[in-house]
Parts: structure tokens; sequence; C-alpha cells
């Protein structure tokens, strides 16, 4: 074990460390000492085979657990037990380590040899606002709407070159879109400088897109807006986003609703409450009451002794629920009793509501001073 080499050491990391503090400093180590930046340093190149060798033990529990423990391949105590002597850059180790630091260009960097990269994109989403009534929302309306997007160019059709002529294979990365970098056995994938992944360049560029492609419009579209809707609903419109790149399908369109208030019915999440003014002989002896609904109006029988803010109930008569997640069909009405207390009396009703005093015994207020001296 004493001639073991210390790979703890070799990461300039506690033998405590956490898994993610060895792999950051790995990482920030490998990034330091890699050959394609120390390109012809012989000491930086065995560095960094020292790191690499290192992670490849520490950054796996079952290997670290077999070094710490001197058991495994790190049972030996001979010269270069545990160490990175035998360790094989060629295999697939390499690739793993360099998938960590690339986002594992370096396992795919032969593979991508003779891969052609897929050369289309979807379009961009889309976002547009869109103003309603509160009738509209409720019964889904079919309204006009202006987007700025873009269009495929007319003059070359979507290619970006000009017409006559037609875009060249690149010749950096001969149409895969990814080009090889690096020095002797490191190498590592990424998009080509050159032609920036498309794998085409274009010599003569259409003198109406510039070589885009596409050209910047305002797309007039009529769209349906299903009811319930309520502000800030975002509904989605597939298709109808930015148009793809070389045949890519298009992007979606998302419309943010913005609802115009009622004067009679307030939203609350699935439902819709009213106010619904009671005198106080109404609240007191009950009454049936005429209510609106969105359809017309309907008649509520409100009880005898019916306190201010009491809520009555009319389901189903609501919007159309669009999140069904609370169930299907359509939300309620709530109906919120406000009992009217008048500003000024006439003289006729000051002696009503004193003859009604004299009749109604008893101080409401007498059992809250009862709980309070407790």
């Amino acid at each position: 074990m004493a001639d073991r080499q210390d790979y703890y050491a070799a990461l300039g990391v506690d033998r405590k460390a956490s898994h993610e503090d060895i792999k950051k400093a790995y990482r920030k180590l490998a990034r330091q000492y890699h050959p394609d930046r120390n390109a012809g340093d012989k000491q930086a190149e065995a560095r960094f085979k020292e790191i690499s060798a290192a992670y490849d033990v520490l950054g796996d529990e079952e290997k670290r657990k077999q070094y710490d423990s001197g058991t495994g391949p790190f049972a030996a105590s001979g010269p270069g037990a545990g160490s990175f002597q035998g360790f094989d850059f060629g295999s697939a180790g390499v690739g793993d380590i360099l998938s960590n630091i690339f986002g594992g260009a370096g396992r795919r960097g032969a593979g991508a040899r003779g891969q052609a990269r897929p050369r289309s994109q979807r379009g961009a989403d889309l976002e547009a606002q869109v103003q309603i009534t509160f009738d509209q929302a409720m019964t889904g309306a079919q309204v006009p709407i202006s987007v700025p997007t873009h269009q495929r160019c007319p003059t070359c059709h979507g290619t970006g070159a000009k017409p006559g002529t037609q875009p060249k294979v690149c010749p950096r990365c001969e149409g895969r879109g990814v080009e090889t970098v690096g020095q002797g056995m490191f190498s590592i994938s990424q998009t080509c400088s050159l032609c920036g992944g498309s794998g085409t360049v274009i010599d003569d560029p259409c003198p109406t897109c510039q070589g885009q492609g596409a050209v910047r419009t305002v797309r007039r579209l009529r769209v349906n807006i299903p009811a319930g809707v309520k502000e800030g609903s975002r509904i989605r419109l597939a298709g109808k986003g930015e148009p793809g790149r070389d045949g890519g399908p298009h992007g979606d369109l998302y419309l943010i609703t913005h609802v115009t208030p009622s004067p009679v019915f307030t939203r609350k999440g699935e439902d819709l409450q009213v106010d619904v003014p009671l005198t106080i002989p109404e609240a007191l002896l009950g009454a049936e009451v005429r209510v609106p609904t969105l359809h017309g109006s309907k008649t509520l029988r409100v009880r005898p002794g019916t306190r201010h803010g009491t809520i009555q109930r009319l389901r189903g008569e609501g919007p159309p629920r669009l999140d069904k997640s609370h169930g299907s069909g359509n939300g309620d009405i709530r109906y919120r009793f406000v009992i009217e207390v008048p500003e000024k009396l006439t003289d006729e009703q000051t002696q009503a509501v004193d003859e009604l005093a004299k009749v109604m015994n008893g101080d409401p207020r007498v059992e809250l001073f009862k709980e309070a001296a407790q």
C-alpha cells in the first residue's frame, strides 16, 4: 500500500471528499491540462493521464471502496499497484472520462465519421395576446389576430441561395455538421465552425433573405377560442409557429387570453360569483328572488334568517371547465347574499324599525362579554 499511487493527492482532494467534490476537482484539472490546451507539452499530457486515471477510480463508487480498503485490483503493494501505469488509455474508459467533460463528445468522435447530421430543425414557438369579451370567454368565439413571424423566402423557397444556385456541402465537415478537433489519441466532436452545423455553405446568398431562407412578415389568422377561458389562459395552436429550417416542422403558437370583466359575474377559479342584494325583511322572513344566469335568469329561495354573506350555488350553471382535473362539464354559479342597509330612513321606516326593536328581545353582545370575562 505504501508504494501505491495516491489518487486523492492527484486530484487535490481530501480522502473524505464527496463524489461531487471529486467530480468538480477532476473537471477543473482536466480542462487545465487537456492536450488541446497544451499542444506539445509532455508534462501536461502526463498530468492529464494521471488525473484521468485517478478519476477513473475515485469517480466510481465501487472502485473507490476497493481502493480505500486495498482490496480487489488494489490489494497488491508493489510498484505500480493501483496506479495509472497499467491503465489502458485506448479503452472505453477514456471515452467515459471525456464524456463527463464534453457531454459525450469524446465517445462520439470516431462514430461521428460517416454519419450525416440531421439538417432539418423545428421552427420556434410564438406567443400572441388576444383580447375577448366576457361573453366570448363563456361561449367560445372565432377572433382575428395578427402575428409577427417569418415565412419561407418566396425568392429562394427557403434554401437561402440565389435562384439558379444551390447550397454546397460544407468542405470542412463534409456535410456532417460536426468537426473533430484534438491531438493524438484525444479528440472531441463539436459543431462545425464553418457551416454552424447545417452541413452546407452558401457561396451566393439570396438577395431577398440574405441567405436566411426566411423573411419577416405579419401573419393574419382567425383562431378559435374555446368556451371557458379566463384571464391569462394559454391556448396552444399546434403548427402555427415559425416555419422549420430545411424542411423541419413548424413550431407552435400560444395565445394568451385577456378577458374584459363582466359587470355582474366575477370569476372564482372554475366557478362564477354574483353578489345578490337582499332587503332586511327578505333576510329575516325569507323570500324568492330572481337571479341572473349565463343564459337568462332563475329563482332562488332565500331561507328565513339568512345572514349577510351566505352563499347559495346553482351547480353546472357556470362556465365550461377547461381544467379537467376539477371534473368535466360546467362549473357552478355562486350567489352571495348581501343584506342592504339604507343610509337614510323615512319617518315611517324609522317608526317601523323602532317597533321592531321593541319586540326583538335580547342583547346579541351579551355572550361576547361573557366569553371575554372568562
